[in-house]
C-alpha cells in the first residue's frame, strides 16, 4: 500500500472516490506546486502533516483563505474511502505511485519536472517506465506501409530488448505493441481510456503476468476515455522513450498531431515521421516543422535501428523550448 505521504497526495491531487456529480476538484497541478512551495515555506516536512489539522491550522500555517482551507480539509476527509478505493484496485491487479516516491519514473522528473502528474495508476511490471525503447504513434486508421511500419518498429523492439511505448488504442497502438510481445519484447502502454477495464482483456492479462506489458494512465483506473484525456497523456508517451516515430498524423488536428507538435517544440526526444510517396499530409507537414524523415521500408538490418535513430537524431537535433503543461 502507498506510504501516508502518497496517500496525501492521492487525496488532494486525484479525483479518486469524489462523486461525479460532485462540486468538490482535486487541486490542478498548478494549486499543488503552490501548496508544496508552501509546506515548504511553512516548515511542515510533507503532505502527511496536513492530516488532523482544521480549517483555522490550514489558514494559518499555509496562508490559504478559508474557501481554500475548506476545499483542503474536504478532500482529506476522504482518507477512508481511499483507502478502501486502493484495497479493491489492488485486489484487481491496479497499483499507484505518486511523484514524491523513489520507483516513480525519473524521466518525467527530468522532462516535465513541475507538470509531472502527481499521481500513476498502473498494472503491470512499473521498472518498464523509463527503460530504452521507442515511442510510436499514430492514427487508428493506417494504409498498408503505414501498417507494415508499425509492425516493424514493434518486432524490432522486442528482437532488440527496447520497449516499446505506446498510447494503448486501436491501430498504430495496438499492432505494433501486438508485434513487440509476439518477438518476446517489453511494452509500457500509456492510456486515455479505462484501465480497469483494458486488464480484463485475456492476452492482456496473460502480458501482465508475465512482467513483458505495463498499463500506465495518470486518470482514475474507472476513468472513460475523452479527447481531454487523450490530449493530456500524449507526452507521457514521448516523455518515457528515447525517440519516437510517428506513423501517420492528420494534419493540424487531432491526437497524434498535437502530441508530435508539442514534443518537436518542447524537444524531449526525436521525433522521426514516417515518409513515403502516400504519405497522410500530417507527416509532411510535420516533417516541415522539424520531424525527421524515416522511411520504410528499413534501408539497414533491423538491429541497426537504435543506432540509426541515433545517428540520425544528432544531426537533426530540434530546439528544445521551456514547456509548463499540466495535465489538468
Amino acid at each position: 500500500m502507498p506510504s501516508l505521504d502518497s496517500k496525501v497526495t492521492l487525496l488532494l491531487g486525484s479525483r479518486l472516490t469524489i462523486r461525479k456529480d460532485s462540486d468538490l476538484t482535486p487541486l490542478t497541478m498548478r494549486e499543488w506546486n503552490i501548496l508544496e512551495k508552501k509546506l515548504t515555506a511553512s516548515g511542515l516536512d510533507s503532505p502527511e502533516d496536513l492530516l488532523g489539522l482544521g480549517v483555522n491550522d490550514i489558514q494559518q500555517h499555509l496562508d490559504f483563505s478559508e474557501e481554500e482551507a475548506v476545499r483542503i480539509t474536504k478532500l482529506l476527509d476522504r482518507i477512508e474511502l481511499m483507502e478502501l478505493s486502493l484495497a479493491y484496485y489492488a485486489d484487481k491487479g491496479i497499483q499507484v505511485v505518486t511523484r514524491n516516491e523513489e520507483m516513480y519514473p525519473q524521466r518525467y522528473r527530468e522532462r516535465l519536472k513541475d507538470s509531472a502528474p502527481l499521481v500513476l495508476f498502473y498494472a503491470g511490471e512499473p521498472a518498464l517506465m523509463g527503460q530504452p525503447g521507442i515511442a510510436v504513434v499514430g492514427s487508428r486508421h493506417l494504409d498498408p506501409i503505414g501498417q507494415a511500419c508499425a509492425e516493424f518498429v514493434g518486432n524490432t523492439c522486442g528482437l532488440s530488448g527496447l520497449v516499446l511505448y505506446s498510447g494503448g488504442a486501436k491501430g498504430v497502438d495496438c499492432i505494433s505493441t501486438q508485434a513487440a510481445l509476439e518477438a518476446r519484447g517489453t511494452g509500457v502502454s500509456v492510456l486515455a481510456h479505462s484501465l480497469e477495464q483494458t486488464i480484463r482483456d485475456d492476452l492482456t492479462k496473460k502480458a501482465i503476468e508475465r512482467k513483458d506489458l505495463c498499463l500506465v494512465t495518470p486518470y482514475t483506473p474507472d476513468a472513460g476515455f475523452s479527447v481531454g484525456t487523450a490530449m493530456g497523456r500524449n507526452r507521457l508517451i514521448y516523455c518515457l522513450a528515447d525517440y519516437a516515430i510517428v506513423v501517420a498524423s492528420d494534419a493540424e488536428k487531432g491526437g497524434t498531431w498535437a502530441g508530435a507538435t508539442e514534443t518537436l517544440k518542447a524537444g524531449w526526444v526525436p521525433v522521426f515521421i514516417l515518409e513515403h510517396a502516400d504519405m497522410p499530409e500530417g507527416n509532411r507537414l510535420l516533417i516541415q516543422k522539424g520531424g525527421i524523415p524515416f522511411s520504410h521500408p528499413f534501408p539497414e538490418h533491423y538491429r541497426k535501428l537504435e543506432t540509426w535513430l541515433k545517428e540520425n537524431s544528432q544531426t537533426s537535433k530540434p530546439k528544445a523550448t521551456p514547456t509548463q503543461l499540466g495535465l489538468l
